[in-house]
């Protein structure tokens, strides 16, 4: 059974197609894993899910956050911040500053409010509680985040590195392939001419 011209280039625009799709798919899944955990883990950084409305609408639930540990000098009327709700405890909470103001023995204690609340929080927030400030945050990729423990994203990222190296290889291998079949035509095609 021969194949045609038309089915040849049927193929080579499938396999284009498909070699596309892939690209996106890997650069998606790259790009993600970058940004929730490589860049975090590298500045020092600590990545972490909009749980509630509070935050609305600028970072509605889902969003991923991602603060820097920062001096609490430099915290100020407007910041973004993460605190835990009770130092030493797990459960954190990000809202924004909206004052500053100073307990009796020195220490800055900030009120705090979500952008969508009516009212400022119940507890004022002192430095020990304090985890960070906004650094960047990514709409509904905290989810994602929140799918994968900790072992699960270190994971992720050296299978997607492995994946996008294997994926090199065999696009060089396909390229070499390609280029030796166009090299061996070319030489079938003289040998003819030299032969007739």
């Amino acid at each position: 059974m021969t194949t045609t011209t038309t089915d040849r280039k049927r193929f080579a625009a499938l396999r284009w197609v498909g070699q596309v799709i892939a690209w996106v798919v890997i650069l998606g899944a790259t790009s993600a894993i970058v940004v929730a955990v490589l860049i975090p883990r590298i500045a020092g950084a600590t990545p972490y899910t909009i749980l509630t409305s509070s935050m609305e609408p600028n970072y509605p639930p889902g969003t991923l956050v991602v603060v820097k540990p920062t001096p609490v000098e430099e915290i100020g009327v407007g910041t973004v911040i993460t605190y835990q709700l009770e130092s030493g405890r797990r459960a954190t909470v990000t809202h924004r500053v909206t004052s500053v103001g100073y307990r009796a023995d020195g220490e800055r204690v900030f009120t705090t409010r979500g952008d969508a609340n009516d009212s400022d929080d119940a507890e004022p927030v002192i430095p020990v509680q304090i985890r960070g400030t906004l650094w960047y945050a990514v709409p509904k990729l905290g989810w994602m985040s929140n799918a994968l423990e900790q072992e699960q994203r270190n994971t992720a990222v050296y299978v997607v590195a492995g994946g996008l190296g294997a994926y090199a290889l065999w696009m060089f291998g396909s390229a070499l392939r390609d280029r030796t079949r166009r090299r061996d035509g070319r030489r079938d095609d003289t040998t003819k001419e030299q032969g007739s």
